[in-house]
């Protein structure tokens, strides 16, 4: 099942450079777990903010979850999710991205 998250982190201003450096490393390895397991398939920054859209699959509400509890930011993350299902020009779609000339 495919899912939507819009993530905006507000760490505390008091977090000191050293802790910001260690969560910092430690959600990217978190994050690259995630993508090489299948769950995270894309992300994008958004410009000027602490803040991603990421597609994620995962097998359901519950696995996703567990997904994005287990990255080292969660405390301080501001998450909406939004469930996504199939639409029938989905496949056609795709095929015709997949054909356009670069």
């Amino acid at each position: 099942m495919y899912f939507l998250v819009e993530a905006q982190t507000r760490l505390p201003t008091t977090m000191s450079p050293a802790d910001r450096a260690d969560l910092d490393q430690r959600e990217e390895q978190v994050g690259r777990h995630h993508a090489e397991t299948g769950r995270l398939v894309h992300i994008w920054r958004v410009p000027g903010r602490q803040a991603n859209i990421a597609i994620w699959s995962c097998e359901d509400a519950d696995d996703l979850h567990r997904s994005l509890t287990s990255l080292p930011a969660w405390p301080w993350m501001d998450i909406t999710v939004k469930p996504l299902a199939t639409h029938p020009l989905s496949t056609a779609a795709e095929q015709g991205v997949r054909a356009r000339p670069k």
